[in-house]
């Protein structure tokens, strides 16, 4: 079977970086690049692929609010996450939507290498979902949807911005970020961004 492999992260380096791992390491050709959300969708209707190897932040998205959308559209694509946050809060999160290979970019290259190659030619979901985090981490509770939302107020936005975004009521955000704020112990939006930082989440 041909691999068809579809990069998505706003960062070229790293994209270019992760394609020559993939031919050089695993002799891979067929391996396209996106920089967006917007740019991933488009691509997927181009052609099919096999494998998708995705950042959580794009600069118009975060990859929780498209993946539903994705595997609705495209059930056979394989889904991997490739980010600088925190493993252990968001590849938590992404096992709601049946993503395991969650890998860190401060990974080592030869770890990087043999995670791509699981991911590529030994694909199981369920030997990778043996695999858990061993520190606690006050962010780990959090559901998918409620980590959206904690990506925008970190960001700055209020609630009736990330209503918009998100296409929420006002009244359903303000109740995720009071979820956020009683499941991570904290009083204000101050504390949640030094907590935030503190465990790298973003």
């Amino acid at each position: 079977m041909q691999h068809r492999i579809l990069i998505a992260d706003d960062h070229s380096m790293i994209r270019k970086g992760i394609k020559l791992l993939l031919q050089t390491h695993l002799g891979i050709k067929d391996v396209a690049e996106v920089s967006s959300g917007n740019g991933v969708m488009c691509e997927l209707q181009k052609k099919a692929y096999t494998h998708l190897i995705l950042d959580i932040i794009l600069p118009d998205c975060t990859s929780l609010e498209i993946v539903p959308n994705i595997q609705r559209l495209y059930p056979d694509l394989k889904i991997m996450v490739f980010s600088m946050l925190n493993g252990t809060v968001y590849g938590e999160a992404l096992k709601q939507y049946n993503i395991y290979y969650y890998l860190e970019k401060t990974s080592k290259e030869e770890d990087t290498v043999s995670f791509l190659d699981n991911f590529i030619n030994h694909y199981n979901p369920a030997e990778m979902a043996t695999i858990k985090g061993t520190s606690a981490n006050p962010f780990m509770p959090l559901s998918a949807r409620e980590l959206e939302v904690l990506h925008y107020m970190l960001g700055g936005y209020g609630t009736k911005d990330i209503s918009t975004m998100l296409n929420l009521r006002m009244n359903t955000v303000s109740t995720l970020k009071n979820r956020i704020f009683e499941k991570t112990e904290t009083a204000n939006l101050k504390e949640l961004m030094q907590l935030a930082s503190l465990y790298n989440v973003s």
